[in-house]
């Protein structure tokens, strides 16, 4: 990537913001020239990427100007009010926010698993599956890419991610059935008032006060829900329903099915994984082990500490231990897996893929 870029990174306050700050200074952008900007309550804030310190600067109709890739990592809200100003501009936009999802041209990418899944020896490369009436994963992964004229796209949400990933590993060592996942959701996912609120719970109860519920409407301090309460903030059914979304459209008929549980636990960071796979004919954990080990996934085995959002924090890849169903057999239909990953970390390494995945479809300068 040319170190002449210019990256605007809106919501640069947020927490996915501050994440994606990071990610760009260890990435190919790093020497690219940084443009912070956010609403009113983040204005004239100090904040680093790399070696560099910067202000968030206000957004203006000319705040794009020059503007080679828009990150809009901050409310959705804020997304739909400016992206057509970074478009005019000519800039490369990915949305983190969600906010333009469903937006006509404007696909869903996940850059890591837009290839087809590598098999083991004696395993199909095109495996069928029951999404997408069992099209074969080179013609439905092929439907699914940008093109030259795409100008911006929505990094997929981190779990969804992170089962495709796991879906697309599983696969290459025999055909898979199903899949039936329940993912843990931490406050991250909603941003710094979730989790400011997580914490005040957390606190009020353990000193006997009333806890604060402007954010979710109910006690999730110590609590595992499916649901927000009624004046809730949030919409954790909205957001199983997008990991849902964005797994069948990463899928694009290429991975199995997936049957989804999303429960919001009380933690700050990291999603958590408890998947069963079921298997068409018997497999070994070996197989299995050996189809999964690659990039972005790390086993974690037996003698090691088990996965969780605590290990996973900083990381780019999704920690994942297997056992087979029954604990004493050599070969099973059915795999049990415990899987955790970075969601803020998995996100924001994500979006700087997919910015560089525009910066390849879509020539820089004048011809553009």
């Amino acid at each position: 990537m040319s170190a002449s870029s210019r990256i605007a990174i809106l919501g640069a306050g947020s927490l996915r913001g501050r994440q994606l700050n990071d990610v760009l200074a260890d990435s190919a952008f790093a020497g690219s020239d940084f443009l912070l900007m956010d609403d009113e309550e983040e204005l004239g804030k100090l904040e680093s990427i790399g070696d560099e310190v910067t202000f968030i600067q206000r957004i203006t109709p000319d705040s794009f100007a020059g503007v080679d890739f828009a990150f809009f990592a901050g409310a959705p809200d804020l997304t739909r009010r400016h992206w057509r100003s970074a478009e005019q501009a000519g800039a490369s936009i990915v949305d983190l926010s969600y906010g333009l999802e469903g937006e006509a041209g404007v696909p869903v990418r996940a850059p890591w698993i837009s290839s087809p899944p590598v098999s083991l020896p004696g395993i199909s490369s095109r495996i069928r599956s029951s999404i997408g009436g069992g099209r074969e994963a080179e013609t439905t992964e092929r439907a699914q890419e940008p093109g030259l004229h795409t100008s911006a796209v929505v990094s997929a949400h981190p779990a969804a991610l992170s089962l495709a990933l796991l879906a697309r590993g599983l696969q290459g060592a025999g055909s898979v059935r199903r899949i039936v996942a329940t993912v843990l959701e931490p406050s991250s996912e909603y941003g710094r008032a979730a989790m400011d609120e997580l914490h005040r719970q957390t606190v009020g109860l353990l000193s006997f006060q009333t806890v604060p519920r402007e954010v979710y409407g109910l006690q999730v301090a110590f609590n595992a829900v499916t649901a927000a309460g009624e004046e809730s903030k949030v919409d954790l059914g909205e957001s199983e329903e997008r990991i849902r979304r964005h797994y069948a459209q990463l899928s694009a008929g290429a991975l199995p099915g997936l049957s989804l549980q999303l429960v919001h636990a009380p933690v700050f960071h990291g999603h958590a994984f408890s998947v069963a796979a079921e298997y068409e004919s018997e497999v070994s954990l070996e197989r299995v082990e050996a189809s999964l080990a690659g990039a972005h996934i790390e086993i974690v085995r037996e003698e090691e500490d088990a996965p969780s959002n605590l290990t996973a924090a900083g990381q780019e890849n999704l920690l994942v231990r297997l056992r087979l169903d029954e604990r004493n057999a050599v070969r099973s239909r059915t795999l049990q897996i415990w899987a955790a990953s970075d969601n803020l970390r998995i996100a924001a390494a994500n979006a700087v893929e997919c910015a560089g995945e525009l910066g390849r479809l879509r020539p820089r300068g004048e011809v553009q």
